[in-house]
């Protein structure tokens, strides 16, 4: 599970990403770790069943951490992440139907080896995340795409995650 917070000036866009990677010892830190959160990535290996059915638990555990104003229409994206592995055990059409019955959550399917739809599943959660802002009729306008600067070094004065 990760935690998006994304804050925008007139020319300037920033996105903070806290990957749990659904490890349970972070399960204490939850309500600091999520609160706040403007949009939630479930990242899932669709080479490792078990991962797509902690999908529902990972969604329930955030909603309740995070407490948001509104988690009926609260914005999530899914990401069935190693489509470039042969044993393949999750279909695109098992995940598509649990994404339309979670209220039309959007659906990647991507390749962080390959750099497959990265960069495009990173457009939909930047929108969906400045929807959330309190002034999102300032976002009404917001460019088609992004450019993900990836000529930039993390900074080292933080987590590095």
């Amino acid at each position: 599970m990760t935690k998006l917070r994304i804050s925008a000036q007139i020319d300037r866009l920033q996105i903070e990403i806290w990957d749990t990677a659904g490890q349970e010892r972070f399960q204490s830190l939850g309500v600091a770790f999520y609160r706040g959160a403007d949009c939630c990535v479930l990242v899932f290996d669709v080479t490792m069943p078990n991962t797509f059915k902690s999908l529902d638990s990972w969604r329930d555990e955030f909603l309740i951490q995070a407490s948001p104003r509104d988690p009926e229409n609260f914005p999530f994206v899914v990401l069935g992440n190693k489509i470039d592995l042969e044993n393949r055990a999750v279909s695109t059409k098992r995940a598509q139907a649990w994404c339309h019955s979670k209220n039309d959550i959007p659906y990647f399917e991507t390749s962080a080896k390959e750099s497959i739809n990265v960069e495009q599943a990173f457009q939909t959660i930047a929108k969906n995340a400045l929807l959330q802002e309190t002034d999102a009729e300032l976002y009404q306008d917001f460019p088609d795409q992004i450019k993900i600067n990836q000529d930039q070094k993390p900074r080292s004065d933080g987590c590095g995650c």
